[in-house]
């Protein structure tokens, strides 16, 4: 994010680059860094005539070269945007003569996404030599939750830790979707609003009571009555609560207990950093370390491995997702 923030502040400052290249496994920044360039470099009356977009899959890289090398109408500058370059890996090391000498009143950019050009190849040093070259990076389970942080005070909001774990139990590391989500949030709010799990749920449509957060929490304070009924509720909307997602959840918990018994280390800050969990979070995993010595830890992941086997048709006899689910927690509580 720092990165594309400094980027978007050259921009606007003047300081414009003949050519971007975005690339990347991750395709928000991607967007929204083509986006800010479709909007930002030319005035409005200037687009017209001056702005061109092109899919990869519609065009060749001599025509992108050949639109490149023209002169703007009436402007300073045009602009072209190849959309879904990715369609054109075959031939996208063609522009490399284009780069060595590109045109000072064009900018152009590419949106690689998915992929990424070789680092070592000629082509890609010159544009970091002559343009910007942006690896838009796929965030880890454990970022996303700082990113909706910084994200929200963009937005001039704040959010709950609760909150932000709900979005990314139900949104995982899908950047444009969590950010569509907390634009909706954002129209409805007053600035300085602090996210709760109440508004995700009234607005979005998750559960606050009824999510894998919860069960989690449940089943670390060894609450079988409060896990049971997470589970019903879970086995009565498979849609949004698919049992493979439960189970990978409610694994890595156990995994993340099994770390925290091994950790030398106890203190809450550096637990935090090695289990990839926000510190607000530590007193639950604390509960639950007491709850569960690290014998048990072993035995329950051992016991979920045969669970999930089961899930996936491997020596189970037609059982239900409600079956597997409530088998889940009896391995578990007992």
């Amino acid at each position: 994010m720092d990165e594309v923030i400094k980027i978007q502040n050259d921009i606007t400052n003047g300081n414009i680059k003949p050519i971007y290249f975005l690339m990347g496994e991750e395709p928000y920044y991607i967007d929204q860094l083509a986006d800010f360039i479709e909007k930002n470099v030319l005035l409005e009356e200037e687009k017209d005539f001056n702005q061109t977009i092109f899919y990869g899959r519609d065009v060749t890289v001599d025509e992108i070269v050949s639109a490149a090398k023209r002169y703007p109408m009436m402007a300073e500058r045009q602009v072209i945007i190849v959309k879904e370059a990715q369609d054109l890996s075959k031939t996208i090391d063609n522009i490399e003569s284009y780069v060595e000498n590109p045109m000072d009143s064009t900018v152009l950019v590419f949106c690689y996404k998915y992929k990424t050009l070789d680092k070592r190849k000629k082509v890609t040093k010159l544009i970091e030599k002559k343009g910007v070259v942006l690896e838009s990076k796929k965030l880890r389970d454990y970022q996303v939750g700082d990113w909706i942080k910084k994200l929200v005070a963009t937005k001039k909001l704040a959010i709950e830790p609760k909150a932000t774990a709900m979005l990314v139990e139900f949104l995982g590391t899908d950047l444009d979707r969590i950010n569509n989500e907390i634009e909706k949030l954002q129209i409805i709010l007053p600035e300085g609003t602090s996210i709760s799990p109440l508004h995700i749920e009234q607005n979005i449509g998750f559960s606050k009571d009824f999510n894998v957060f919860e069960l989690r929490n449940a089943i670390g304070e060894r609450n079988q009555l409060k896990a049971y009924q997470i589970v019903e509720y879970f086995a009565n909307n498979q849609k949004e609560h698919p049992n493979v997602m439960t189970f990978s959840l409610v694994f890595g918990f156990f995994i993340q207990l099994l770390q925290y018994h091994g950790l030398k280390d106890k203190n809450p800050k550096n637990a935090a950093a090695v289990l990839k969990i926000n510190p607000y979070f530590m007193k639950d995993y604390d509960l639950a370390l007491r709850n569960y010595p690290m014998k048990k830890v072993s035995q329950i992941i051992s016991a979920l491995r045969d669970v999930d086997l089961k899930s996936k048709g491997v020596g189970a006899s037609g059982l239900s997702h409600s079956d597997l689910l409530r088998e889940m927690l009896y391995k578990i509580f007992n």
